[in-house]
């Protein structure tokens, strides 16, 4: 069983989670990463896959109560009706009365609209009891700030980019300072730290995948994370973490890739993003 950890809202959330951005065949995917033993399934609207989620979801036979879903609003819904409007729609699509986790998918400050207003909205949506915990996806630390200072509630969640190749660790270090637990997106990189030297090496010495070294790593800076993949042995294989344990010397080896090279900038419009 996948180890959870304690957000602030008092739900517990699974540490290692599928993600399903671009997948070939969600319905597909997530009934294989559900009966594979992922208990954590992170979806979106701008994903245009709630609905295969849903499918997998009950095509793998897991008991709702079992399964941590999340999914995220998508950039052009942050007026307070449009939050209300389409996460009832993505309730639908995903065939649930509830989500565990709704997440703001970016800030985007140049919108005519206050994220201030749209955090507001999804309170709302917590207290209406449909989704247990709210949080936000890519938010920096003035985002947060303004957030917080505004309505007093801190979001459970803070799903962000992070990999070796940009460790962020500044973000990283705000976030934890304000009680907010991290999710780190696009966990692998590009794929190039896969062929690393670094963690080449450690995987040999650990009888291990470059991809379990990298998750390992995550999980030992607290982090919860959400790879995806659509074969099933790689799916196995990223939940399969258990017997590895990096020492403090290899985490810091790890620690020291970092290029502060990112996957994808920060969202500068409101169209659609990948992640």
């Amino acid at each position: 069983m996948t180890s959870t950890l304690e957000l602030n809202s008092g739900h517990r959330i699974p540490v290692v989670g599928f993600g399903t951005s671009a997948l070939a065949t969600p319905a597909a995917s997530v009934e294989a990463a559900l009966r594979a033993g992922y208990r954590h399934v992170d979806t979106a609207q701008m994903y245009q896959n709630e609905e295969g989620v849903g499918q997998g979801l009950r095509a793998s036979g897991n008991p709702r109560e079992e399964v941590f879903i999340t999914t995220k609003l998508n950039n052009q819904f942050h007026e307070p009706a449009d939050v209300h409007r389409t996460f009832a729609a993505s309730l639908d699509r995903l065939g649930l009365d509830r989500v565990d986790l709704f997440l703001i998918h970016w800030p985007m400050p140049e919108l005519d609209v206050d994220y201030v207003d749209t955090w507001k909205a999804m309170i709302e949506l917590r207290d209406s009891g449909r989704v247990s915990s709210i949080g936000v996806s890519n938010f920096q630390e003035e985002h947060l700030e303004r957030i917080i200072d505004a309505t007093d509630v801190v979001p459970a969640v803070n799903q962000i980019e992070i990999h070796p190749y940009f460790a962020n660790n500044d973000l990283r270090e705000f976030t934890k300072s304000q009680g907010i637990a991290i999710e780190a997106w696009s966990p692998l990189g590009k794929g190039a730290e896969l062929s690393d030297p670094v963690i080449a090496e450690l995987a040999e010495r650990y009888g291990k995948t470059p991809a379990q070294v990298l998750l390992r790593w995550h999980l030992q800076r607290g982090d919860i994370v959400i790879p995806k993949t659509d074969t099933p042995q790689r799916m196995s294989e990223n939940l399969d973490l258990e017997g590895l344990h990096l020492s403090d010397t290899e985490m810091a080896s790890i620690g020291e890739l970092d290029r502060n090279e990112k996957v994808y900038g920060p969202a500068r419009t409101g169209k659609s993003r990948t992640s």
